[in-house]
C-alpha cells in the first residue's frame, strides 16, 4: 500500500463475499472525475462471468437526471491474497485501474470504494437514496481515514 502524506494508509474491508457483492449499486456521492463529468443517476451493475472476472456496467444520464443515457462496460479482476477487496478494473486496454473497497455494510446495502492514491472516491448504495444517518456515519469515518470529504459531491438520482 502507498502511505499519502497527511493520511494513513488506505485499508481495506477484510473480506469480500462476490455473490452478496455482485448486482446492482447507485451511485450517492464521489470525488468528480473527468470520466463521469455532466452524469446525472449513475448507477454501476456488477456480473460474475463465466471466466472468472466481474463485468462491470457503468450508467448515467448525461447533462440531466432525464438526459442522454451513457453506457461503458469493462472487466474487473481480483487482486490476489486481497479477500476479494482490491479489483483491477479495466474500460480500456491495456489500461487498468485500482477498485478497493475500503467499507462495506454488513447487509451489502452500501459500500465505499477508493483507490490507493485517495484521488478516486465512490459512496455506492443498493437503493437511489441513502439514510442520512448512513451517509453522515461514512463521511466521519472517511474523514477519520484522511479523505478530503469537502470535495464529496451528491450524486442525483431519481426515486
Amino acid at each position: 500500500m502507498k502511505t499519502i502524506s497527511n493520511a494513513q494508509e488506505v485499508a481495506t474491508v477484510p473480506h469480500v463475499d462476490l455473490n452478496k457483492y455482485v448486482g446492482k449499486w447507485f451511485e450517492i456521492a464521489s470525488y468528480p472525475n473527468f470520466f463521469q463529468k455532466r452524469c446525472h443517476c449513475t448507477t454501476a451493475t456488477y456480473t460474475i462471468s463465466e471466466k472468472g472476472y466481474i463485468v462491470v456496467e457503468n450508467r448515467c444520464n448525461r447533462d440531466s437526471a432525464n438526459g442522454k443515457l451513457s453506457y461503458i462496460k469493462g472487466k474487473a479482476f481480483i487482486v490476489d491474497n486481497s479477500g476479494n477487496a482490491k479489483l483491477k478494473v479495466q474500460f480500456f486496454w491495456p489500461f487498468k485501474g485500482d477498485y478497493w473497497i475500503i467499507d462495506l455494510a454488513d447487509d451489502y446495502s452500501y459500500a465505499v470504494v477508493s483507490d490507493p492514491t485517495m484521488k478516486y472516491l465512490w459512496i455506492l448504495c443498493r437503493t437511489p437514496k441513502m439514510d442520512p444517518a448512513i451517509y453522515n456515519k461514512i463521511i466521519v469515518s472517511l474523514k477519520a481515514k484522511g479523505y478530503n470529504t469537502d470535495k464529496i459531491c451528491l450524486t442525483e438520482q431519481l426515486v
